[in-house]
């Protein structure tokens, strides 16, 4: 069964060579379709963005192969693009250059494809394969910047971004913004005790359960060695103080294995909540404030950052 599909069905498969080997095989220079793919890969390969590269490829393909939607499908790297609308017929292509996975293209419409208008669909995937190879490393790499290389959630550069855009967004709606830090107990002591291994493995362990209580529309992000922000995108202060006992309450639950011995986890928290003239410094610091009190006072919570006015909000 097609992974884009509902319904039981085959995806064609299509593997290509290499650019390079392309060039040289004698298929190449006696092919007549080519001209057309290495063509539309001239228009595609300026783009580099995933989106906007198949939109394009969905606008060029249409001069040909008239279709209602298009869908993008990588299972390793869980992206998942829909363009137009879904309709009863399909044609389903798993791509690959060098046996290496790009990804599952299929075209919709209405009425059943022509094998004439396969036959071109097929030439023209030809020239998306690359381009599309091309955006994938570009995203690759883009996330590499903006990604923590141990635990896999966002880095402090992407937060900064993040938290600019939505304070800029919760004071244009006038929704409600909040903000979690947390800290990983006794870092330091089971990084002395027991090595800096162990001490990894617990960050990722802590990372996984956090990540595992936000909402999509959350950013998680490592802030530092030991911290964690968290950023609630519509959620006041009372719906902040609910998840971060969520949280303190799951990664009470961890239990790692250290040979046959149990390390507990723990974490200490600090919320705040965007007021009217905060800056993103401003939200950190309040809700760094907060986390040092409740580790002070030994609450492993502080979420009692005040708040004006809050909008409505589902928290």
């Amino acid at each position: 069964m097609c992974p884009l599909s509902s319904r039981p069905g085959p995806c064609k498969e299509l593997d290509f060579p290499e650019p390079d080997a392309l060039l040289a095989s004698r298929e190449f220079s006696q092919d007549a379709r080519v001209p057309h793919a290495l063509k539309l890969a001239a228009v595609l390969q300026s783009v580099l963005e995933l989106e906007p590269l198949l939109r394009l490829f969905s606008r060029e393909v249409a001069q040909r192969v008239p279709h209602s939607g298009l869908v993008y499908h990588h299972e390793q790297r869980g992206l998942d693009v829909v363009l137009g609308r879904r309709a009863r017929h399909a044609c389903a292509y798993r791509l690959s250059v060098e046996r290496r996975d790009v990804g599952h293209v299929m075209l919709l419409r209405g009425r059943s494809f022509t094998q004439v208008e396969l036959a071109a669909f097929e030439e023209l995937l030809g020239g998306l394969v690359y381009p599309l190879r091309n955006a994938l490393r570009y995203r690759d790499a883009l996330e590499a910047a903006l990604t923590d290389p141990l635990t896999g959630v966002y880095n402090r550069s992407f937060l900064d971004g993040s938290l600019r855009r939505e304070i800029g967004l919760a004071r244009r709606h006038r929704t409600p913004l909040s903000l979690l830090i947390l800290d990983v107990d006794g870092l330091k002591q089971i990084n002395d005790r027991h090595g800096h291994r162990v001490g990894d493995a617990l960050i990722r362990a802590v990372a996984n359960a956090v990540a595992d209580c936000r909402r999509k529309t959350d950013i998680l992000a490592r802030y530092g060695g030991d911290e964690f922000v968290l950023l609630l995108t519509n959620t006041g202060r009372r719906g902040a103080a609910v998840l971060a006992r969520y949280i303190a309450d799951k990664v009470d639950g961890l239990h790692l294995d250290l040979d046959g011995r149990t390390l507990r986890v723990s974490v200490s928290l600090g919320a705040a909540t965007l007021t009217k003239d905060d800056t993103g410094a401003d939200l950190i610091a309040r809700a760094d404030r907060a986390l040092y009190a409740a580790k002070r006072e030994r609450r492993r919570i502080d979420a009692t950052s005040p708040t004006i006015r809050e909008p409505r909000s589902r928290g």
